[in-house]
């Protein structure tokens, strides 16, 4: 590491640990291979691959097993990239074992064939991509001859007395090292990597969580694989497991655990990914259902939902391509905001004033794709953006007019509309808004709030030109005023103990989606 993107990655073996490392990283790899973002590097010779892994970039690993896969002999690789033999050695193991698991297929793994690949760090999405079978087949195929994960323990008092704080990390042999509890527990979802884009925000937010829910009388079980945030002390939270943010890893702690339930709305995107993925294989995720996270986030279910309540939105388009982005261009007219969906901190973020720098974009900023479209989005010249941050219980609800939803913070950007919020300076209260314009942000994100059955928090932002107030986007979930809004509300609203008090107490009243992470 020489500034952020690190992971923590703890296995029973190097090719485990650098493979659970790969998919950490969230950068669309499923380990160091076996996946569709593979392709590129494999179509490349040898020579421009040898090349390449000579220069340390981030790339590299997965360019040396490239070499490796295809015999490239290691002494060669070695004097090319002076990269120790060993390391080598072991990435060449891993080659070789996707090599044969690709060779036998599904049908000829027994129960060792499955550990020693599991051992070798694959997991099961890497194996239904060379398979080219279902992720969820390959899953009942594992667990149909018993092969599941135990867990490990790390040791924080290096055997000089009892550890009372230890963490934990998977592994595939025969004894498990966790101790049994028969509290309830409930599962807080981190962030993920350390990583510019991504900030403390959402850290602070998981660990508040964690100390709502041990107040309430809950065990509170911690999933993160960043090594430099609060979430990951070992003092933090009752369990804490240093294991990737996956749908396969985190549904093994959560069955391992028997957890009541797994919050997914504080740790940004990372978690909110999951979300839908895990409550269809069963897990109750607390707060704002993934299905109203979908709405907020899906760019056509978003604008259906603000025409029905009358809430204007700036003009905007999706494009999978060039072609469409130029397109959506036309019928806006320039200058557009563009942006890649389903992304944080504004990154690859940009304005654009033409033709030209919309196709320098499309070329080099990001890759567009129908699963990963881009957002473009008419630019309001000269307009005032404000970020407001609720909380609310109206999930917990049969009729959203029973529920509670209160405004922590107004932050009006000093800069106009076009930084992002994750670099912006901002003034708490407004200084510059009429009393009509702010009565209208508190309508527009009480609705919101409401039409989303939000349970927990929620942060809109907001754009003013010409004294109209146009929303840019909903997020039912953490974002990164939330530390400065829940601090104002503690000060200024006694409300807010009132609404944390009806998340609880309908939680363990079983009055519907529950709630433990509004605190």
């Amino acid at each position: 590491m020489q500034a952020v993107g690190e992971v923590r990655a703890i296995g029973r073996t190097f090719p485990e640990s650098l493979q659970k490392g790969m998919r950490s990283l969230e950068n669309g790899r499923l380990g160091l291979n076996g996946d569709p973002a593979e392709a590129a590097r494999d179509a490349l010779d040898a020579e421009a691959l040898l090349a390449a892994a000579m220069v340390p970039t981030p790339a590299r690993v997965a360019q040396l097993e490239v070499l490796l896969r295809r015999g490239v002999d290691p002494d060669v690789v070695h004097q090319a990239t002076w990269v120790d033999p060993w390391f080598l050695d072991q990435i060449l193991a891993i080659s070789e074992a996707r090599l044969h698991l690709e060779s036998v297929g599904p049908d000829a793994m027994g129960r060792g064939d499955w550990r020693r690949a599991k051992q070798m760090g694959f997991s099961d999405a890497q194996l239904a991509h060379l398979w080219d079978r279902d992720v969820a087949d390959v899953r009942s195929a594992r667990e149909a001859v018993g092969v599941r994960p135990t867990y490990k323990t790390v040791d924080t008092c290096a055997a000089e007395f009892a550890a009372e704080t230890p963490y934990h990390y998977s592994a595939w042999e025969d004894e498990d090292e966790v101790r049994p509890s028969d509290r309830p527990k409930v599962m807080i979802l981190g962030a993920g990597p350390n990583r510019i884009g991504q900030g403390i925000e959402f850290d602070y937010c998981c660990v508040q969580a964690s100390f709502a829910l041990g107040a309430a009388g809950y065990e509170t079980v911690m999933v993160n694989c960043n090594p430099e945030t609060v979430s990951t002390d070992y003092d933090t939270s009752d369990k804490l497991f240093f294991e990737p943010l996956t749908l396969e890893d985190v549904l093994h702690i959560y069955e391992r655990e028997k957890c009541w339930g797994a919050i997914a709305q504080f740790g940004g995107q990372t978690p909110l990914n999951l979300a839908l993925g895990l409550q269809a294989n069963g897990v109750n995720i607390i707060g704002t259902s993934p299905q109203s996270i979908e709405r907020a986030e899906d760019r056509e279910m978003f604008a259906d939902m603000l025409h029905k309540l009358d809430i204007p939105q700036p003009p905007n388009g999706l494009a999978t391509n060039e072609a469409e982005a130029l397109e959506a261009s036309a019928k806006l007219s320039y200058p557009v905001l563009v942006r890649p969906s389903f992304v944080l901190g504004g990154r690859a973020m940009q304005i654009v004033y033409s033709d030209n720098e919309l196709r320098q974009y499309m070329r080099t900023a990001v890759e567009a794709s129908p699963e990963r479209p881009v957002l473009v989005d008419k630019f309001l010249e000269d307009a005032i953006e404000v970020d407001v941050d609720c909380i609310a219980d109206v999930g917990l609800y049969d009729y959203p007019a029973e529920a509670t939803v209160v405004i922590g913070g107004m932050l009006e950007h000093v800069e106009f509309a076009g930084v992002h919020s994750g670099d912006a300076a901002m003034v708490l209260p407004p200084h510059t808004l009429s009393p009509k314009l702010m009565d209208t942000l508190r309508r527009y994100s009480d609705a919101m709030a409401r039409e989303l059955k939000v349970t927990g928090l929620m942060n809109v932002q907001y754009a003013i030109k010409d004294s109209v107030v146009y929303v840019l986007e909903v997020n039912p979930r953490a974002s990164r005023t939330v530390p400065v809004s829940y601090t104002h509300l503690r000060a200024h609203e006694s409300r807010h103990d009132v609404v944390c008090r009806l998340l609880l107490e309908k939680k363990k009243g079983g009055g519907g989606g529950g709630g433990g992470g509004g605190g």
